[in-house]
């Protein structure tokens, strides 16, 4: 479902079989997938578009929109300077995506963060655990109903 404005792009191109909606903004592309169509589009970023660098891998939450969370993967291709936002929105009640380490090796810690902050669980991440607060924290501290002064004991 990518806009008339991408059918030229063919980075969008790649990936409109399994897009859901698309922009082209800035001069940076956003591919918007279902959650279970994640690891396809990684892949095909690496291997048929060239996206070898996952700079970062993010979530935000949306908060009272539902699907409340939005998991963003930021990629690069080195040689030609491009940029692919890919984004997947997961539902409240349950969630949850495929890891991207299978594809991307330097997902381990950036999804290690997003579930440490947003809660979010990696399916199959070979060590999914909180990485910057202790394993004993309760709740995650960048949820929009996460109290502003923290959690008061």
């Amino acid at each position: 479902m990518l806009p008339e404005s991408l059918r030229d792009n063919s980075t969008a191109a790649a990936l409109a079989d399994i897009a859901t909606a698309g922009k082209l903004e800035f001069g940076e592309l956003t591919i918007e997938v279902a959650p279970a169509n994640i690891l396809e589009a990684l892949r095909r970023a690496k291997t048929a578009l060239g996206f070898t660098r996952l700079s970062t891998v993010t979530g935000v939450d949306r908060f009272p929109a539902e699907p409340r969370y939005e998991v963003v993967y930021h990629l690069q291709t080195i040689g030609n300077k491009e940029r692919l936002r890919l984004k997947a929105r997961v539902h409240s009640d349950n969630p949850e995506i495929e890891s991207g380490c299978p594809v991307y090796r330097s997902a381990n810690w950036y999804e290690r963060e997003v579930f440490d902050f947003f809660g979010i669980r990696f399916l199959n991440h070979p060590d999914l655990k909180r990485i910057m607060l202790p394993e004993e924290f309760e709740g995650y501290p960048l949820r929009k109903d996460f109290p502003v002064t923290g959690m008061r004991y």
